[in-house]
Parts: C-alpha cells; structure tokens; sequence
C-alpha cells in the first residue's frame, strides 16, 4: 500500500523490479512531514485507498448483510455458526481465485510488472498433492478458514455475551473512527513479533517452512499456511478481546488478516485493469516478495510501522541492502560456528 514509488515499467532478466527503492510511509519519522503524511493516508496506493477502503467496504457489507445480530450469536448455535463459515469460505474462495484467474490462469498482462519472471510450474513434488496451486487451495480451505471462523465465532460469541467490552458507533464515532483507521498499524506489529516467532528454527523447521516453499508466490500462496501459524497469524483479533470494539472492528481485522496476503501474495507490483495499462492499481507487494525471495529480511507486513529498520533487517531492494543482509547473516553463521 503505497511502499514503493515510481516505476520505470522495464523487464529484467530476473524479473520486473521498482525503478525506485522501498520508501517506508512517512509517518514515524522526524522532523513531521505533514503533508507527505496527509498525501499518504489520503491520496492514490496510499493508506486508505485502495486495499483498507475495499477491506473496510467488504466488512461492512458482511456486518449488514451476511453476519447474524449480535443477540443471536449469544449461544453457539449450529446455523449462524455455518453460515459465518459458508460466508469465509465464499469470500476468500472469490476474491484470491480473482486474483489467480487474470494474474495466472488468463495471464492477462504476461510478465508485466511481474517481479519473476518465471510461471510456477503445475506440477512440483515439493508441495502437498504434487502441485503449488494444490497445496495452497488445501492449507487455505482445509486449514486457513476453520480457524479464521472459530476465531471470529468466538469474538462475537464474547461480545454479545457482554465477557468483552463492546463500543457503540453512534455514540462514540470518533473513538470507533480512530480504532478502524488504526488496525491496519496495529496489524502490521502483530504480524511483526508472529512473523519473527516463527522464523526461531525449531518453529520455522516444524511450521513457517511450509509457507516458504512458496518461493514463486501466487494469490492463494498468501493463506498457504501450517495451522500452528494459522493460529498465531489471526490471534491478531484478540486485541477486540480487551480494548472495546464493535463487531465491525472485529471483521475489519478479520477481512484484513484474510485477504491481504492475496494481494501481497500476488507476485505482481502492478495490476492492469485494461487492456492499454491506462487503468491499474499497485499492490505494493515487493516489500514482502523480497522476504520470500531471501527469507531473513522484511518481516514486517505493509511496512507502516518501520520495524524492520529498527531492527536491522529492512531491505529496501538496493544493491547496498544485500551487502548488508549478507554480512548480517555470514555473521550469524560465524557466531553459530564457534560455538
């Protein structure tokens, strides 16, 4: 979402590339730029537009349409427990299967804007069932979405019993305003400390391994997940758990934890929407293609809060980055070796 800049529209051997290094947002940087922060959080691949306003619009659209009344779901009753699932399955059944339809099974734009430039192969021993796009469709139907469903039946559950304090809109819009606006942030450091829990080498053999056989991503590779991280990744929504939200917040959270990786997932940092280029939207994804590309850098999610430079392990596409991602861990290896 607006983490990288202008592109230069060229083709490289190894696969497209940004003109331009990874920018972080300008939000945690000094002296304040206040009005590269409003340009961000307003304007075009920024902050709200276009992937939270989607998130955020197909949230409420559930809340109103597809999501029983709280006081229903006071009591774990089977039918509203099924029809939150049948919803979950559907949704992200849709949305990533729209992503890989044009992106790879029409392969609309060829390699444009594709970070590489090779196509996963059908078939590959390496992942579940002999194949990526197999492998994938089972961790995120069979794995991804029960979980995803047991935490939000919980949450409202939890809420309409009154165990977990709840907000109301109309008394409270700016409270609930703020809240909304900020789990996408609050999101990004969760995902953080998951994201580098899981890569300790006892989990990262027994678990985070299975998300990175993925080193050619595609749109159902972002849910392509152990259940072990499944649980970690959407433990995220506990935050509705103890500050007071409404079940809107809760969705919102839920809707972005889902369906984002299929967009940072995608493989593509441009997607066109005609046949001439002169309609697209930026998927700002090459942030995290890079991690799956040399897994100990850019742990972080969307990059809004620079964990990653704080922490010594931002790589912002530059030729100096990788200088410095290999003395990190050739000094880890030495380190390990004399112990």
């Amino acid at each position: 979402m607006g983490a990288t800049t202008e592109l230069d529209g060229g083709e490289r051997r190894s696969g497209w590339q940004p003109r331009e290094l990874i920018q972080t947002p300008p939000v945690f940087v000094w002296p304040p730029r206040p009005l590269g922060f409003l340009k961000w959080l307003f304007g075009s691949d920024g902050y709200l537009w276009p992937w939270n306003a989607l998130f955020a619009a197909l949230a409420l659209l559930a809340w109103r349409f597809a999501t029983p009344p709280l006081p229903m779901m006071k009591h774990a009753a089977i039918g509203w427990i099924a029809l939150i699932f049948a919803r979950n399955l559907v949704l992200i059944t849709l949305y990533a299967s729209a992503w890989h339809w044009r992106l790879y099974a029409q392969r609309a734009q060829g390699i444009a804007y594709k970070y590489n430039s090779r196509w996963p192969t059908p078939e590959n021993s390496t992942f579940l069932l002999g194949s990526q796009l197999r492998d994938n469709l089972f961790w995120t139907l069979f794995s991804a979405v029960p979980i995803w469903t047991t935490y939000e039946v919980l949450t409202f559950w939890l809420q309409a019993n009154g165990y977990v304090p709840t907000v109301s809109w109309e008394l409270h819009p700016a409270y609930c305003t703020l809240l909304m606006l900020s789990i996408p942030l609050l999101r990004d450091i969760h995902f953080y400390a998951v994201h580098r829990l899981i890569h300790w080498p006892p989990l990262y053999r027994t678990v985070h391994y299975l998300h990175h056989k993925n080193v050619n991503p595609g749109p159902w590779s972002g849910m392509a997940m152990h259940p072990v991280e499944h649980i970690l990744y959407f433990s995220g929504v506990v935050l509705h758990w103890i500050i007071p939200s409404h079940p809107l917040h809760v969705l919102f959270h839920l809707y972005h934890l889902a369906l984002s990786p299929a967009v940072g997932h995608s493989g593509f940092h441009r997607v066109l929407l005609n046949r001439t280029g002169g309609v697209s939207l930026t998927t700002g994804s090459y942030r995290h293609y890079l991690h799956h590309k040399y897994f100990e850098v850019n742990y972080g999610g969307d990059g809004i809060c620079p964990i990653d430079k704080w922490c010594g392990t931002f790589h912002d596409g530059s030729e100096e980055a990788q200088q410095k991602m290999k003395q990190r861990l050739n000094a880890r290896r030495d380190s390990r070796a004399s112990v």
